[in-house]
């Protein structure tokens, strides 16, 4: 490459980086977001992978425009317009519409699906306040939910979470973390004193709780690189670790008491975290339960023996991220779902019954693949609908099947779906292929067996 391209190649490259910035800014003013809250917010997702894959990706398409143009430019200086037209056509235009049709034909493909589901509208709460089975049955009927930062999606979602008989919802505050072997959780903490992002924590709070919805505050580590139940430190790292993550969850444990919070959540996936610092679990719990005094749970990740969690006796509920595997094959039927659970059931009743305390599913979630059930944790790729199967069919079904072998059990206490966004659209539910169940005919599951008492939760302490 000669000095004149890369010069050229480097001013556009920084062109872009600019024009992402001058775009990024105008939404953050629009959303009428802080500057502060902007440059943190940046501080997280840029240095991520994804992130910068994609804009890579972007900017490799930005090079072809400007290539296109410079080539048809260059005909015109030549032959007029006839030659830049050409040109531009043959090097760009025909390009783009093949691949747009191809990319449109393949999504038409694989979201063809012949499942008449037949929605039923009788079993909706058309009330304005969340219902309170829970009252009854002790068990949760709870919602993941994810906000944007539109006020007529977050309203028009928070009434269609109460349509949906949901009565909690999971707040999920992020932790920020570099990598799996960062030993300090980012970001201060002054007790009592709240951020930017801490407020905006309790807003969600108490929208909320307007409607009588009752909340789940489940803090996540994010890291920007790896996954948390991988973190790995030398011993001396890990107590730096352990006492910057016990800051931050203390911190939020007094936005707990202060927003009256009834279900707080010590940790999320944090696999090494106990197998390395055992001990330091339990005077943590009790720092916590010094300054709230409401549920306390974990959530353990589905393939982690509960049996190596040393503290389940000083919390409410046994939390499981509930991804089990269930079929081997691709779009299932109903009672192969429902077999798939039975080896599961047993190990989580014999737990209940060892520990003396009721099971919450923390998290279940289903893409609307046709390879939901066979590996429930995996996320789906980027590509999305371009690459895999819809199958809102297999998503409905093994929710399903879900209540079917669980909702009755006295050990359940009910569980938090994965996940909603209140940015998605009725439109947009139709490709897509994600967990969320909104505008889906497992969306009209859950509301169902939500709005349905269960066999009364065995030791729940309501």
């Amino acid at each position: 490459m000669d000095k004149k391209t890369f010069r050229t190649l480097l001013k556009l490259y920084l062109c872009t980086w600019g024009v992402f910035f001058l775009f990024y800014y105008i939404g953050i003013w629009r959303a009428n977001i802080s500057f502060e809250q902007s440059i943190e917010t940046l501080g997280t997702f840029v240095p991520s992978k994804g992130f910068l894959f994609l804009f890579h990706i972007f900017f490799l398409l930005v090079y072809v425009l400007f290539i296109s143009i410079r080539y048809a430019v260059r005909g015109f200086k030549k032959k007029g317009w006839s030659l830049a037209l050409k040109r531009f056509s043959f090097s760009l235009v025909i390009p783009i519409f093949v691949i747009y049709i191809s990319i449109k034909g393949m999504i038409s493909l694989n979201s063809a699906e012949f499942f008449n589901y037949t929605w039923d509208y009788s079993i909706e709460n058309t009330s304005q306040k969340a219902t309170n089975l829970y009252a009854i049955d002790g068990k949760h009927r709870g919602m993941s939910v994810f906000w944007s930062y539109d006020k007529e999606d977050v309203q028009k979602a928070t009434k269609d979470i109460i349509k949906d008989n949901i009565e909690w919802v999971t707040v999920i505050p992020f932790i920020d973390q570099q990598d799996e072997t960062t030993n300090r959780i980012g970001g201060t903490v002054t007790p009592g004193v709240w951020s930017r992002r801490d407020s905006v924590t309790m807003k969600h709070i108490s929208r909320l709780q307007e409607r009588d919805i009752r909340v789940h505050l489940k803090p996540h580590i994010w890291l920007r690189d790896g996954w948390r139940s991988n973190i790995e430190l030398s011993q001396e790292d890990w107590e730096i670790w352990f006492k910057s993550y016990e800051e931050r969850m203390l911190q939020y444990a007094r936005i707990a008491t202060k927003m009256e919070v009834p279900l707080f959540c010590i940790g999320t996936e944090l696999r090494t975290a106990i197998q390395h610092q055992p001990e330091a679990w339990l005077p943590f719990i009790k720092e916590i339960k010094k300054i709230y005094s409401g549920k306390l749970t974990y959530a353990s990740n589905w393939d982690d023996p509960i049996e190596d969690i040393p503290f389940w006796k000083e919390l409410d509920y046994i939390g499981v991220q509930a991804y089990f595997p269930l079929t081997t094959q691709e779009e299932p039927d109903l009672e192969t779902i429902k077999a798939g659970w039975d080896a599961h059931i047993t190990a989580l009743k014999n737990a209940s019954e060892q520990y003396e305390m009721p099971i919450l599913f923390t998290e279940i979630g289903y893409r609307s693949d046709a390879t939901a059930t066979i590996a429930p944790w995996e996320w789906g790729a980027l590509t999305g609908a371009l690459t895999q199967k819809k199958s809102d069919k297999t998503q409905q079904l093994a929710y399903e099947a879900m209540f079917q072998k669980l909702w009755d059990e006295p050990w359940f206490a009910g569980c938090y779906i994965w996940q909603w966004h209140t940015r998605t659209t009725a439109k947009g539910a139709s490709t897509n292929v994600d967990f969320t169940p909104r505008f889906k005919p497992a969306e009209n599951t859950i509301t169902k067996w939500y709005g349905a008492v269960g066999e009364v939760t065995v030791n729940s302490n309501k």
